[in-house]
């Protein structure tokens, strides 16, 4: 039998725990037994925060767009591949990030995380020209942001199991609230300070995450360290090499079940973003007004808001299996998609706002369930590295969808076909995770095994562990034995 000892972020987390069993098939912990509360919510609240700082802020920095091109004097494309790169390096550098926290403390990756991205944005203030802003708010502010996102989203997972759902809908509800409230905030600054004092206010904000990433409580020796201590002598290119490895978890690029729910992730961030980007301008371009248009936006971010978290309460209930319910959720916001342009042929505002509202609650509803499903698939104790490598896979994605929908826009003159396709994208992942391993059973499956861990010495290990076929085996030798005692009495 497989044991394996959990570190948790518990106030008693300084002393060793003992060994837990492996979970029941069907428990929702993937692998884990969080402890549901205590100082986890506070690491909830400590997400909340810091998601804001970095999604919310990443999605209302179209503020500054005007600016930019006033002060530059640059085209709109140039000026767009600013916040192109910021979340291209938040997802990309999403693998090196685990990689740390695995190897070293993810205190201090999220507290360096937050400096960075708060540094990237001071020095965005004082930019001559756009190659530093892309330096800057693109590659220095998105680095600081792939340390933070990530390791916090871990941090609450691995500190809940029942409620999971609910504590990821709680602080992913933070990424809509910012978004409603950082645009006419944003925009104040601007006007009273001018985008450069702006830009250094913002950069303040951002240093907020560093005290977030300090709410971390310590952590039990990383595995990384406790490979080190145990093995004798220098260490060789394999082994440094087999440790790097270990560290992204790339043996979950060998499993069907991972490579399967990748593949669906992907598919949905190819139309996910597209209404972020679009649905303002194909909005003003059916004949509504500015006001109009904007409050589309701000109707779609409100619902998706309470998506989030009733999507997580009902999750945790235990009535359907959660990769059932992402599916629902998932075809829901696809279809909702391919209805925006249809429901503003007419010209009826009334029918936009209502499409725009059950989209908004079907893409947020979505969002939480997304990660909740993560450690069902590889297990807690990988899911660190398993989620920087789902970001670094489905950035090509995040990256293409925008541009894909700006391209049907320019061929066909409107934007019908560029919704059409972007929800036909979420239909097509609803259907790829169909084809995930006992998708079609009622309960979970077993949560996967934790790896085993190679120990140099081998003192405290079994080399080799008895089987379920041994157990069988040695169980029937004993039964025999005890029948013939009987016979012989």
């Amino acid at each position: 039998m497989f044991y394996w000892l959990r570190c948790s972020n518990s106030p008693d987390s300084t002393v060793d725990r003992p060994q837990r069993d492996m979970p029941k098939p069907g428990d929702r912990s993937g692998g884990a037994g969080g402890p549901d509360g205590g100082w986890g919510w506070v690491l909830v609240a400590a997400m909340f925060i810091s998601t804001s700082l970095v999604f919310g802020l990443m999605r209302s920095l179209g503020i500054f767009f005007v600016e930019f091109v006033h002060v530059f004097d640059e085209s709109a494309q140039a000026i767009s591949w600013i916040s192109s790169i910021g979340l291209a390096a938040q997802q990309f550098f999403s693998p090196l990030g685990a990689a740390l926290c695995n190897a070293y403390n993810t205190r201090l990756v999220v507290m360096v995380g937050g400096l960075l991205s708060g540094l990237g944005l001071i020095l965005a203030s004082q930019a001559t020209c756009l190659v530093h802003l892309y330096l800057t708010m693109g590659v220095i502010s998105g680095f600081g942001w792939a340390l933070v996102f990530t390791p916090m989203v871990a941090t609450v997972m691995a500190n809940f199991t029942r409620w999971r759902a609910l504590a990821l809908g709680l602080g992913f509800s933070s990424i809509g609230l910012s978004s409603f409230a950082f645009n006419p905030l944003f925009q104040l600054l601007v006007e009273t300070y001018a985008w450069r004092g702006a830009l250094l206010i913002l950069g303040a904000l951002s240093l907020n995450i560093v005290a977030c990433g300090a709410l971390i409580r310590p952590e039990c020796q990383p595995k990384a360290r406790a490979k080190e201590d145990s093995g004798s002598g220098s260490p060789s290119r394999s082994n440094v090499l087999q440790r790097a490895a270990s560290h992204l978890e790339l043996p979950l690029l060998c499993e069907r079940p991972y490579l399967t729910y990748t593949l669906a992730v992907t598919l949905f961030n190819f139309g996910y973003f597209v209404p972020y980007f679009h649905l303002v301008a194909h909005s003003r371009q059916a004949g509504f007004s500015e006001y109009q248009a904007a409050f589309v936006m701000s109707a779609a971010g409100a619902t998706d808001i309470l998506g989030r978290v009733a999507s997580g309460w009902f999750s945790d209930l235990g009535h359907f299996r959660l990769v059932h319910l992402l599916t629902l959720w998932t075809v829901s916001a696809g279809a909702f998609i391919m209805l925006l342009p249809v429901s503003s042929l007419s010209g009826s505002y009334a029918a936009l706002v209502a499409i725009s509202l059950l989209y908004g609650f079907g893409s947020g509803a979505l969002t939480s369930l997304v990660f909740a499903v993560v450690p069902m698939i590889m297990g807690v104790e990988r899911v660190m590295g398993g989620l920087g490598l789902l970001q670094l896979i489905e950035s090509s994605a995040g990256l293409l969808g925008t541009p894909l929908s700006g391209w049907l826009r320019d061929v066909t003159g409107n934007y019908v076909a560029s919704f059409l396709v972007a929800g036909s994208f979420l239909l097509l992942g609803s259907l790829t995770l169909a084809t995930l391993p006992h998708y079609c059973s009622c309960t979970d499956p077993p949560p996967p095994p934790p790896p085993q861990r190679r120990s140099s010495q081998g003192s405290h290990q079994d080399p080799f562990p008895p089987t379920r076929t041994t157990e069988r085996r040695d169980g029937r030798r004993g039964e025999v034995q005890a029948a013939g005692r009987q016979r012989e009495f």
